[in-house]
C-alpha cells in the first residue's frame, strides 16, 4: 500500500507524532494506521506523543561559539521546574553541542542526527525517552547560528541568549554590546535594516495620535517626522545608548574601537508561546481526574 501524504497526516493528528516518525511507522505495517498507532503505543512512543500537545513555554537557551561560528539552541519545557531538572539540563546541553558541532540549525533535521556521536540512537528517540522519564512535553523549539570575523556572546540565566557578530574590535568589545543587546532588545543594527511595512505602520499610528492634536497639517507633520526619528534611534542597536555608558552610544563606541556591526541574534526562552492560563483549583481537579 502506497503511503500517501494524507495517511502520514492522520497519523500525526491522531499520535501528534513527527513526520519521519509517522511515515517510519506507517512502512512497518505497510500503510495499517492502527497497527501503527499500537506498535508506537508498544514503543513507548505514543505516551510521549499524548503530552506533545501541552503548552511547553519554559525551559531553556544553550549558546555555543568558537572560530568564528555561534549557535543558540531553544530548549522548552512545560514548567520552570523542569527546565531545572539535571536530566533535561543534560538533555539540552548534549544537543546545543551536536548542534554547534554539525553546524546544524534546521531542527528537523538535527532531530535525525545520533544523540551521541557514533551512537544509534537518534536526538529525536532521546527527547521521547525524556519525555517519559519526566513526565512532561519537552520540544526542542529551534536553533539559530551567526558567523563573522569576531563573534562575542551572552546568556542571561539561562532563558536569554545573545550572539553578536562584528567586523573589527576584539571578543571583549562583542561580549559588551552581547550584554547590551539583552538588555536593550533592539530589532535591528542599524536603522536602514528596519522593514519598510513596519516604519510604515508605526508612521499611520503616529499620524493618527498627532492629527487628534487639533494642529495645523504642518505641525502635524514635523511631529510624526519626530517621532519616527525617535522611533528608529530606540529600536536600532547603533543609535542606543550604551547601557555600561549612557553618555555613548553603540554605533560611537563600535566606531572608536575601528569595529562595526555585521548582525546579532537575540533569543529569548517562550517568546511568542501563548501560554496557557491556568488556574491553580482547576489544575488540582484535573490532575486528580488524571487528566493532567
Amino acid at each position: 500500500m502506497a503511503i500517501t501524504a494524507a495517511l502520514v497526516k492522520e497519523l500525526r493528528e491522531r499520535t501528534g507524532l513527527g513526520m519521519m516518525e509517522c511515515k517510519k511507522a506507517l512502512v512497518e505495517t505497510e500503510g495499517d494506521i492502527d497497527q501503527a498507532i499500537e506498535n508506537l503505543r508498544k514503543s513507548g512512543q505514543a505516551k510521549a506523543a499524548k503530552k506533545a500537545g501541552r503548552t511547553a513555554a519554559e525551559g531553556t537557551v544553550v549558546l555555543n561559539e568558537g572560530n568564528g561560528y555561534g549557535l543558540v539552541l531553544e530548549v522548552n519545557s512545560e514548567t520552570d521546574f523542569v527546565a531545572m531538572d539535571e536530566n533535561f539540563k543534560g538533555f539540552a546541553q548534549n544537543v546545543g553541542a551536536r548542534a554547534f558541532e554539525l553546524k546544524q540549525a534546521d531542527v528537523a533535521a538535527l532531530l535525525e542526527q545520533p544523540y551521541e556521536a557514533g551512537g544509534e540512537q537518534t536526538i529525536e528517540q532521546a527527547r521521547q525517552a525524556l519525555v517519559q522519564k519526566v513526565g512532561e512535553n519537552i520540544q526542542v523549539r529551534r536553533a539559530v547560528a551567526i558567523e563573522g570575523d569576531v563573534i562575542g556572546s551572552y546568556v542571561h540565566n539561562a532563558k536569554i541568549a545573545v550572539l553578536v557578530a562584528l567586523s573589527g574590535g576584539d571578543e571583549s568589545l562583542a561580549k559588551d554590546v552581547a550584554m547590551h543587546v539583552a538588555a536593550a532588545n533592539p530589532l535591528v543594527c542599524k536603522p536602514d535594516d528596519l522593514d519598510p511595512e513596519v516604519l510604515a505602520k508605526e508612521q499611520e499610528i503616529y499620524a493618527a495620535q498627532a492629527a487628534e492634536s487639533g494642529k495645523p497639517a504642518e505641525i502635524v507633520e514635523k511631529m510624526v517626522q519626530g517621532r519616527m526619528r525617535k522611533y528608529k534611534e530606540e529600536v536600532s542597536l547603533v543609535e542606543q545608548a550604551f547601557v555600561k555608558d549612557p553618555d555613548q552610544k553603540i554605533g560611537a563606541l563600535l566606531k572608536k574601537a575601528g569595529a562595526d556591526i555585521t548582525g546579532f541574534l537575540r533569543i529569548e526562552v517562550g517568546e511568542g508561546i501563548e501560554k496557557e492560563e491556568k488556574d491553580f483549583a482547576t489544575e488540582v481537579m484535573e490532575q486528580a481526574k488524571g487528566k493532567a
